[in-house]
């Protein structure tokens, strides 16, 4: 990104000259209190929203001039863990993850093996036959985690994605965040939590009021917010 300002509709400031570069492959934690603007600089990452001022860059494809019927193509390359999960409650957990290939097209023994194999990575295999009702919170979490990496997609990101669930719970997430990481996968990792950089320590960048205050990123790294790869 560079210079990436977000104002709405009725006046409000979300983002104000956001500036930073991810290099492809880090782990990168996006802190700040909630409101801060972690989940509106996500929604311009994935296109849900467009900057009102800047340059925004994603896997190649420059989101602020990006056409409506590119953002798909966009969309193909990330994986998004969201706040509220969006598991849909009448599918099994399976359905679910497999939903993410089945939108691509692919075929039906594709889908069968890499949904698979996305829920063994997550630990949640013997589980896809329930629904996500007859799942902990933790393990919620994890279904969404597998739906959002069955892809492989080149950039991972996670927003709050331990919000809702206990200390342990939590540290077994960042865990498994890591793990994905070590695979290849750029993870950007929205939280409020310092103590999660604590238990496992990443690159940081911290937003306040919609500005960063502070990054972790080399002075070469921060001269945009580019997400290379």
């Amino acid at each position: 990104m560079v210079g990436v300002c977000k104002t709405f509709e009725e006046g409000r400031q979300a983002l104000t000259d956001v500036s930073v570069r991810i290099e492809k492959g880090k782990f990168v934690y996006l802190l700040g209190p909630n409101g801060a603007g972690k989940t509106t600089l996500f929604k311009l990452l994935y296109a849900a929203e467009r900057p009102t001022l800047g340059e925004l860059r994603v896997n190649g494809y420059e989101v602020h001039r990006l056409k409506m019927r590119e953002v798909p193509f966009l969309r193909r390359s990330l994986g998004i863990v969201f706040q509220d999960l969006k598991l849909i409650p009448r599918w099994t957990v399976f359905e679910n993850v497999a939903f993410a290939l089945q939108v691509l097209g692919r075929e039906k023994k594709e889908i069968v093996r890499k949904a698979s194999q996305a829920l063994q990575q997550v630990g949640l295999e013997g589980k896809g036959h329930f629904p996500p009702s007859q799942l902990s919170a933790g393990e919620q979490q994890r279904a969404a985690i597998a739906r959002a990496i069955v892809n492989k997609p080149a950039l991972l990101l996670a927003d709050e994605p331990t919000g809702n669930i206990d200390l342990r719970a939590a540290e077994e997430i960042v865990r498994l965040f890591e793990e994905i990481n070590l695979q290849g996968t750029t993870i950007l990792f929205a939280t409020h939590d310092e103590g999660l950089p604590a238990f496992l320590p990443k690159d940081r960048i911290v937003l306040e009021q919609g500005r960063i205050v502070e990054s972790t990123l080399t002075a070469a790294a921060a001269a945009k917010l580019d997400f290379a790869g």
